[in-house]
């Protein structure tokens, strides 16, 4: 799977699991249907436990991603990153596939 993930959105993973004190958590991002466009992107910290064997799993810095294999097709050749922003900071997957996304980006269409 071609799937680039910066070293802020690592960095951010490592943050998040700092904050919650359990080394144990790994940051799941699924694509689920939802949105004005249909789809969306979903990020949940789960434990290393509830990685799958068909999961999609990226570590670095000390920090894992998993993306379920649904979610890996509709996510080929996206960047992951972090961005902060004045007043805001969020993920952001920049996605080739994405034909459409709603005006406020958080959900799209392939």
């Amino acid at each position: 799977m071609m799937i680039t993930i910066t070293d802020r959105a690592f960095e951010r993973v490592c943050e998040l699991v700092k904050l919650e004190k359990d080394k144990n958590l790994v940051l799941r991002v699924s694509v689920d249907s939802g949105g004005c466009s249909g789809l969306m992107y979903n990020y949940e910290l789960v434990s290393k436990d509830n990685i799958k064997q068909d999961d999609y799993v990226i570590t670095k810095h000390n920090a894992t991603i998993i993306i379920d294999p649904i979610s890996q097709k509709f996510m080929l050749d996206c960047t992951l990153d972090f961005i902060e922003e004045l007043g805001s900071s969020y993920f952001n997957v920049s996605n080739p596939q994405a034909k459409a996304k709603c005006g406020c980006g958080n959900s799209f269409s392939v």
